[in-house]
């Protein structure tokens, strides 16, 4: 037995891609967390902060009954304070906090595992913290051959600038690393067991099922000043779940082929933010991201892909990709929102 239920996403009107897949004898919770919708979002603040109470509720809820929980990054719409949700007696699969993380990421880290060591170990964290990692770091920029052979015409120069300025600021990054005490895995066994693991590029055996990790991946375009994520695929027998985490479309080619590549049944798959679109995301990275999206359509051959986190918070969100949804139709592959998936319309379109 392999299902997924989606708890809580975009399209219910709260940030979130929280998802439960349940196994025979594991049950999963991916990203248990919530974030209240941005101030430019169509509904009232009392409303989104409805939303954001009701996924909160509805987390923790699940949260009751779960074995393993999986983190991906450090955004608060991906994990909860560890005062607010059920962790003791978990494994909890979490990307490294250690490395390959922004410095706002880290804080978050340093704040939420000092706090899960006191509440479920009683002792503090800092007491336990590893030496400096030594060691070298490659340049990841170095993997990703689609992207860097990609045709960027007059913007090419523009591209290698924006590259040289990503690779200074990720050797400043890898300084900070060699020189940050490091939060260590624990197993707390006192009263009910709790493990902590790092996730990043492992794989994972629970239930009959291999968990596979990626190493990590950039936030949406390369050397993004947000930080990496890590996603995985959960495989028994012949299905196989996918979830992206926070690839923004994905902008980056390889990422894509990544996904096309482990040919999944279901994509849960996040979109471009095309609510920033003039701010933080440009033309030529959302016809990336939607080339790339048109590609896992075709390619994958998954039967349902769930087109949701980051996308459905503006109203145009399916004219801006819409031949992504074009596509999807062509070729008979299910592209809905977490909404519309369970039968409802997307939050962002309620007011109409």
């Amino acid at each position: 037995m392999l299902n997924f239920k989606l708890i809580w996403f975009d399209s219910f009107g709260a940030k979130s891609s929280c998802t439960l897949i349940e196994l025979e004898d594991t049950v999963i919770l991916v990203d248990p967390g919530v974030a209240i919708m941005h101030p430019s979002f169509p509904a009232s603040y009392n409303l989104k902060l409805e939303w954001m109470r009701e996924g909160e509720r509805r987390i923790r809820e699940t949260a009751e009954k779960v074995d393993i929980i999986i983190i991906t990054h450090y955004h608060y719409d991906h994990y909860m304070d560890p005062e607010s949700l059920k962790y003791m007696g978990r494994i909890i699969l979490a990307k490294n906090p250690n490395e390959y993380i922004n410095d706002s990421q880290r804080r978050r880290a340093l704040k939420f595992y000092g706090k899960l060591f006191r509440l479920i170990g009683q002792v503090e964290m800092d007491d336990l913290m590893a030496e400096a990692k030594v060691g070298d770091y490659s340049d990841p920029i170095g993997k990703l051959e689609m992207a860097l052979s990609r045709d960027y015409g007059e913007y090419w120069e523009r591209k290698m600038n924006l590259l040289r300025k990503g690779f200074k600021w990720f050797e400043r990054r890898v300084e900070k690393w060699k020189s940050w005490r490091r939060i260590p895995e624990m197993n707390f066994k006192d009263g009910l067991e709790t493990k902590l693991l790092f996730n990043d590029n492992l794989t994972f055996e629970y239930g009959g099922a291999r968990v596979k990790f990626t190493e990590p991946m950039f936030h949406g375009v390369e050397f993004s000043r947000v930080g990496w994520v890590v996603g995985f695929t959960v495989e028994k027998g012949k299905y196989k779940i996918l979830y992206t985490s926070d690839l923004n479309g994905p902008i980056i080619e390889d990422y894509a082929q990544w996904i096309i590549d482990e040919k999944p049944n279901t994509i849960i798959l996040d979109g471009p933010m095309t609510y920033m679109l003039g701010y933080t995301l440009n033309r030529i990275n959302l016809e990336r991201a939607l080339d790339n999206a048109v590609r896992i359509v075709r390619e994958a051959g998954a039967e349902t892909i769930i087109y949701d986190h980051h996308l459905p918070r503006e109203k145009r969100f399916r004219e801006h990709t819409m031949r992504v949804w074009k596509t999807a139709e062509r070729e008979n592959v299910k592209l809905v929102t977490a909404a519309e998936y369970l039968g409802r319309k997307p939050a962002v379109l309620l007011s109409n």
